[in-house]
């Protein structure tokens, strides 16, 4: 088994591009990646592509990554087409890992690119349910609102119905976020801790959807979304893309100023049908991570989390092991999370202000972790940071992910 390294990573801004496509975007974010590496393009063996949205928006289906990579003039190279929902991007890089670990390859990049954005704003809103099982969609949605029943909270008297004007897994979220607040305690002042945490850092990204800071007070105060999540605590809709090459070390031999970041580990999985007090697949997956990189969640120096809402980087905050379950929200008000604490968590801004296209988040993650390695940061860069981990999730069947991706990356 072959050692694998990235060498090379590209990304734009995240935001709204009326004038970009997927393709357009795609392949500037190769250039760069490619630029980042010091190779060329004839180096490349294989691609991943990794998008969601371009066949429903455009009917771009079936070859999407063989339109980019002949467009540029790659040709010959074996292309997979990865669909995983949000957790697409880290998938393909998974992919791409695994060919290089096999030896079937000696470099190969990953690519991840979307457009969320549409002039029929229902369009683009009701594309996230199909990241869902769309033959037994009313049955989870129902079994969800059964589980709210259960619970002691309460709603506002103007809670509207779930998927009014906003995407459905901002319903899922939030009632995940009730169940939180009912079992343990976590109170909506801590979710808008996280939120303003994150703008914080978005503040430092110029490559973030978000650069605007605001106070919890004013991520409270913010129009409200679904209980208790408001509209600062959620993704926004945005288009971007990045890519990632990765190789082996007789690879990264031939390259003479190279700044590999090594991956020590990547796993990949999906849910399972289990009920809220079960074995989530984060924590499973965690575990499976953490035994492949020899290392345990104390050993981590920065993550980068899938925060759809500031609910998804609490729970994954404690899915990881950075705290016991449940203080997830006591983690974010202690600042341990904030840059210059002690596991600082999205420092690029997370999904909640960089922003989050979906088919290129993952690889939005690991730019950042490959940046913050690579002492590359700036304003945000994070002191000292050698070990680095990025957990992207994917749709949603029953209480949890449909599919999942983990990173650890180490500063070489």
């Amino acid at each position: 088994m072959q050692d694998v390294y990235i060498i090379g990573i590209g990304m734009n801004k995240f935001g709204k591009y009326p004038g970009e496509t997927v393709r357009t975007m795609a392949e500037q974010v190769i250039q760069q990646s490619l630029e980042d590496a010091g190779i060329r393009k004839e180096d490349l063996q294989a691609g991943f592509f990794s998008n969601t949205f371009w066949g429903m928006f455009d009917k771009q289906h079936s070859i999407r990554g063989q339109v980019v990579f002949r467009g540029m003039g790659i040709d010959r190279i074996p292309v997979t087409n990865v669909e995983n929902a949000c957790a697409g991007a880290s998938t393909a890089l998974h992919l791409a890992y695994t060919g290089i670990r096999a030896g079937m390859y000696d470099v190969a990049i990953a690519v991840g690119s979307e457009k969320l954005t549409n002039p029929d704003k229902a369009k683009s809103l009701s594309a996230y349910s199909s990241c869902m099982d769309v033959e037994n969609f009313d049955k989870q949605i129902n079994t969800l609102l059964e589980y709210g029943k259960n619970l002691e909270v309460v709603l506002p008297s103007d809670e509207s119905a779930p998927g009014a004007g906003r995407s459905v897994f901002m319903d899922v979220y939030a009632m995940m976020t009730r169940w939180h607040m009912s079992k343990y305690g976590t109170t909506q002042r801590q979710l808008a801790a996280i939120a303003s945490k994150n703008h914080f850092h978005s503040s430092l990204n110029p490559k973030a959807q978000y650069q605007n800071r605001m106070s919890i007070e004013e991520v409270m105060n913010d129009s409200p979304v679904t209980y208790p999540l408001t509209r600062s605590m959620c993704a926004p809709v945005g288009d971007g893309a990045a890519a990632v090459i990765v190789c082996s070390k007789r690879f990264l031999k031939k390259i003479e100023k190279s700044r590999p970041v090594k991956i020590l580990a990547s796993v990949h999985g999906q849910g399972t049908d289990r009920d809220l007090d079960g074995e989530d697949i984060g924590e499973r997956l965690a575990k499976e991570a953490y035994e492949k990189a020899g290392l345990g969640p104390q050993d981590i120096d920065l993550a980068e989390l899938h925060d759809a809402t500031a609910y998804g980087e609490l729970h994954q905050s404690e899915a990881m092991g950075f705290c016991p379950p449940g203080e997830g929200g006591v983690l974010a008000e202690s600042g341990a999370t904030t840059l210059g604490g002690t596991i600082p968590i999205n420092t690029s801004g997370g999904l909640e202000s960089r922003g989050h296209p979906i088919g290129a988040s993952g690889l939005a993650q690991i730019y950042e972790v490959v940046t913050q390695l690579r002492g590359e940061a700036g304003n945000r860069q994070v002191i000292g940071a050698k070990i680095g981990l990025a957990e992207n999730g994917g749709g949603s069947i029953g209480v949890e992910e449909a599919a999942m991706c983990i990173h650890i990356l180490e500063k070489v």
